[in-house]
């Protein structure tokens, strides 16, 4: 039987949220994908290394991993069942044979000692009940010098595009969906410091990334994806039409303005965080 300590988030991702985004990957790999570059940048895959993707969700950074470490392995670990059914599915159809999907809690999981040369993750060590367990539980599946590069999210404040995109939500977003909570406990430098040099990692550097996100053909479909987010469908779930429907029109109206040829590119910033098993 499977550990799992984080049980409040393999609910949420074994649930609706979790077939939401296993459904619409391509939405989702695409808001972010702008910020590929640098992760892997900061990883500096070897053709050898042996990889492992925490919180890997539908695959889609895992099987770029892969396609770089041809000659080596590459594990992504995932609570959510429907999500990894998506990541399987494609690396199959890719044909990707260096590469396997686990369902696990990675602050709990059976890693093997020193089995890994790096770890990444697009965003996905930021749920996790307790914090300093899980990435010390991910340093002990890192060799000596192993490496460890993450993104995450920083704090959002008023003045952010996003948030000037979408502020027609505001006054209806009450609380954090199931799936969401947590996603706000990385977002201070200071704090991912302090956790890492907690759980054993040395040489930890924290960069700011800034990147154009894609979140849609135009305004409308932008809005109808938006709308369609966990956080956001969470909370609009039972209001009466005659709220939500003006709510989506000026939030048609927020994202004009972030309307290009190529689409609608928002600006987003993360954290590109890089630390080391001694």
């Amino acid at each position: 039987m499977r550990t799992i300590a984080n049980t409040r988030q393999a609910e949420a991702w074994n649930g609706w949220e979790g077939a939401h985004w296993a459904r619409n990957r391509a939405r989702y790999n695409a808001t972010v994908g702008a910020f590929n570059d640098g992760l892997f940048r900061a990883a500096a895959i070897a053709p050898d290394d042996r990889v492992l993707d925490v919180g890997c969700g539908t695959g889609h950074v895992t099987l770029l991993a892969a396609r770089r470490a041809g000659r080596g392995t590459v594990v992504g670990v995932d609570l959510s069942a429907p999500m990894l059914e998506r990541a399987r599915a494609d690396a199959a159809a890719q044909g990707l044979a260096n590469v396997r999907f686990e369902q696990g809690d990675a602050q709990v999981h059976s890693f093997p000692d020193a089995g890994f040369d790096v770890a990444i993750s697009q965003g996905g060590v930021m749920f996790f009940e307790d914090e300093v367990a899980a990435f010390a539980n991910i340093r002990r599946g890192l060799r000596p010098g192993g490496r460890l590069v993450f993104m995450g999210p920083q704090a959002g404040g008023p003045e952010s595009d996003y948030a000037r995109a979408t502020s027609a939500l505001k006054p209806l977003l009450r609380a954090p969906s199931p799936a969401s909570r947590g996603m706000g406990s990385l977002t201070d430098p200071a704090r991912i410091r302090e956790v890492l040099d907690a759980a054993g990692f040395t040489g930890a550097a924290v960069e700011p990334v800034t990147a154009l996100m894609d979140y849609g053909r135009d305004a409308a479909d932008a809005a109808e994806f938006i709308l369609g987010q966990g956080p956001v469908r969470s909370n609009l779930a039972g209001l009466d039409p005659s709220v939500v429907e003006p709510a989506r029109a000026r939030l048609r109206e927020g994202l004009e303005a972030y309307e290009t040829p190529e689409g609608v590119r928002i600006p987003g910033a993360v954290w590109l965080v890089s630390a080391a098993r001694p």
